[in-house]
């Protein structure tokens, strides 16, 4: 199996939007799961993790101090910042999510029934995790287990639907969609409600399988990634871009720039949009950071799927 290398290094700059990723990871040898290494991170947390390139990047403004994952996608970072959970890729096709402590420096592979899972997204209050999952019935499901590895269900297991893009309406309900509807899901596994997506956002926008849909912290707002059908110069893809819905006038707005690419978009429950976003020529993407408002700044000049913690 490929080795997932993980090193902490020290930054020498004051404020995430100045970071760019470290580079000093190792990987391609044989082993089962990262090791943390150097400087202990007692009583340390993290705002911030990303993918760069084939590693994720884990940094925090007030340590100033980031750690890199090699070999690992989909990063999620917990809402109090202690923990990383990321997807692990074996030699053989078969995906996992781990969870990395990054206090004590301990690892653990989710005591999940299945070689295919990925994807973690953590409640609000770090108590739960939902993820995505391959069923016996060659069906996209969502997968949920409490943080501590234990109680693992799936969602509404005995139904056809296939969704994607678990995210977490509150703590106690979790949304998916299936590229025509949003399904929202209670912790026990039931089917609850049942929405339309051309009804809420309207049929302007083509959602994907990569498109994700996020509820506001009141539950007033929509937050989602999809295509208006724009056709960028350079880009061989129809673009995509971030949107706010208002659910009680059905109002629409775009929260990202105009030529911007926003395949990935992830909301913290404080309401901070974090969302990847690549400009002409579109090789590279930036990290971009909005309010409710589409107050826009950007905070690391390379990197993608950027996920927040409560901080």
């Amino acid at each position: 199996m490929t080795k997932i290398s993980i090193r902490l290094v020290s930054i020498l700059i004051p404020c995430v939007a100045l970071i760019t990723s470290c580079s000093n990871n190792k990987s391609n040898e044989e082993s089962t799961k990262a090791v943390l290494d150097t400087v202990s991170l007692s009583n340390k947390s993290f705002a911030l993790a990303y993918q760069d390139g084939d590693k994720i990047v884990a940094t925090s403004i007030d340590t100033m101090k980031q750690i890199s994952f090699g070999g690992a996608t989909d990063p999620a970072i917990s809402p109090d910042g202690n923990k990383l959970a990321y997807t692990f890729n074996d030699s053989v096709g078969n995906r996992s999510i781990w969870i990395a402590d990054m206090e004590n420096k301990s690892q653990a592979k989710l005591q999940v029934n299945s070689n295919n899972y990925y994807g973690a997204s953590w409640s609000a209050d770090g108590s739960n995790i939902a993820f995505s999952i391959f069923n016996k019935n060659s069906i996209w499901k969502i997968g949920l287990i409490k943080a501590d590895n234990s109680g693992y269900i799936i969602l509404d297991s005995a139904s056809n639907i296939s969704v994607s893009g678990p995210t977490w309406k509150n703590e106690k309900e979790i949304i998916a969609h299936d590229l025509d509807n949003l399904y929202t899901f209670n912790l026990t596994g039931k089917l609850i409600d049942t929405k339309s997506i051309n009804a809420l956002i309207g049929n302007a926008y083509y959602i994907s399988s990569s498109s994700i849909f996020f509820y506001s912290k009141d539950g007033k707002k929509l937050i989602f990634n999809a295509s208006n059908g724009e056709v960028l110069d350079g880009l061989h893809d129809r673009a995509e871009a971030a949107y706010i819905l208002d659910v009680a006038s059905k109002k629409v707005l775009p929260i990202s720039p105009k030529g911007v690419h926003v395949p990935f978009l992830f909301v913290t429950a404080d309401d901070r949009i974090f969302y990847s976003g690549e400009v002409k020529p579109y090789t590279q993407s930036k990290i971009y950071v909005s309010d409710l408002n589409g107050n826009i700044k950007t905070v690391v000049d390379r990197g993608s799927n950027p996920t927040g913690a409560l901080k």
